[in-house]
């Protein structure tokens, strides 16, 4: 902190700090208890420079936001599995900063934005994490922002892709992100429509919250670079279990093709309207039907769902791929590729998190401004995704783009590829 100017953060921690000093001196007599467990916590220490501790040899905490329980908490599981593989390899290696290692701890949102945001700000000013990652969901990821810009903590996607995350208007701006961005999966998805199908006219069917607003922006802006014409924009809501209106308007506007935006319950529903309207279409979604129990709410029409991806850990793999699919196995015992859960979710906390090691290391501090500024100025790394060249820049934030991402489906209850071309 020499010769710097004090953050807000560090306001709010030095503060912390002596209300914590004065709560220690006035419990000083009482003999302490078990320490209360909070859900989702897998890590309770206390600060990292707390007076009497080597500082130099604390853990660097990285906080997770991200459904641990509800109907999406299948995305919270397999975001940190990716993350608990990377951080094992970077603790093996002998971690960061001369030694230190990382340490995650892990807060549920519940897929609620407000709960999202009292996680963040729990997590920085009394956690003291030097980076939080995010989950499955978009809303949650935008209603945080202001938290991360305010205290001035990295934050880094691995899932949520509503443009505005990354494209927002904080100057400077502390949210990255390893993961698919909304308008340029809807210029990957249109494609996909158009050259496996062959359609002309396609019909919207959105989740009615800031994720499907960003994607309804994004096949708008891009409908017309693919000669494709939206014939009908719908919207339903997360509760809703009838959905049959909307999709007739869809079928009687002429859409060929339905592209579905919405995580895995509501989606469900989707498919069972369409059971009920007996409208066989083809149906091309974004990957929120990845991180929950779609196959199993869905039911045997599961399967017919196209939706995409950044990464499959079939074929033949990587150096990388292989290295990562056999810590895999071996940490959670699975039998096949097929086993691992959202791959998607597994993939981008791996790399997102080797990422930020390699940040923190190159900045040499767990400063937040100075791992932002390192994020920016990354050598090379050969990741699980791609090799990553400068992933981050002063005008992307984004570390994947379309060329990242591939198309998948549902086979009973394993996530496969599928072919490019009918």
């Amino acid at each position: 902190m020499t010769g710097k100017n004090l953050s807000r953060r560090h306001l709010i921690k030095g503060v912390s700090y002596f209300a914590t000093g004065m709560a220690i001196a006035q419990l000083a007599s009482c003999t302490s208890g078990d320490q209360v467990a909070e859900t989702g916590t897998t890590a309770t220490n206390s600060p990292s420079d707390v007076e009497g501790q080597e500082a130099g040899r604390e853990p660097v905490k990285l906080g997770l936001v991200a459904a641990l329980t509800g109907k999406s908490a299948l995305s919270g599981e397999a975001i940190t599995r990716g993350l608990t593989v990377a951080l094992d390899e970077v603790n093996t290696a002998g971690g960061v900063l001369d030694g230190r290692t990382l340490e995650l701890v892990r807060r549920d949102d519940e897929s609620n934005p407000a709960k999202g945001v009292a996680a963040a700000r729990e997590l920085i000013e009394q956690e003291d994490v030097a980076v939080v990652f995010g989950g499955l969901d978009s809303p949650v990821s935008l209603a945080m922002l202001p938290v991360f810009h305010e205290l001035e903590t990295p934050y880094m996607g691995v899932w949520a892709a509503a443009t505005g995350i990354t494209r927002n208007d904080f100057e400077p701006n502390y949210a990255f992100r390893v993961s698919a961005n909304d308008n340029l999966v809807d210029k990957f998805l249109l494609r996909h429509a158009r050259e496996k199908y062959n359609v002309s006219q396609v019909g919207l069917m959105l989740i009615n919250n800031p994720w499907g607003e960003s994607n309804q922006q994004g096949f708008e802006e891009w409908a017309g670079e693919y000669n494709i014409e939206i014939t009908g924009v719908e919207k339903f809501n997360e509760e809703d279990n009838d959905v049959t209106a909307q999709l007739t308007r869809l079928k009687n506007s002429g859409a060929e093709a339905l592209m579905l935006v919405a995580n895995a319950a509501p989606a469900a529903q989707v498919m069972r309207s369409l059971t009920r309207i007996n409208w066989d279409v083809p149906i091309i979604s974004h990957w929120g039907i990845s991180g929950g129990r779609f196959p199993e709410l869905a039911g045997d029409i599961a399967n017919k769902v196209e939706f995409v991806q950044t990464y499959s850990f079939f074929d033949t793999q990587s150096e990388v791929g292989q290295k990562v699919l056999d810590q895999l196995n071996n940490k959670f015992q699975l039998k096949d590729p097929s086993d691992i859960l959202a791959p998607v979710g597994t993939a981008n906390a791996f790399d997102a998190l080797m990422l930020t090691a390699k940040a923190i290391e190159t900045a040499g501090s767990t400063d937040g401004p100075e791992i932002r500024a390192a994020l920016l100025n990354l050598p090379q790394y050969k990741g699980l995704i791609k090799t990553y060249d400068q992933p981050f820049t002063t005008d992307n934030y984004d570390a994947l783009n379309e060329d990242d991402y591939i198309m998948v489906r549902w086979s009973g209850n394993k996530i496969v590829p599928v072919k490019e071309k009918g």
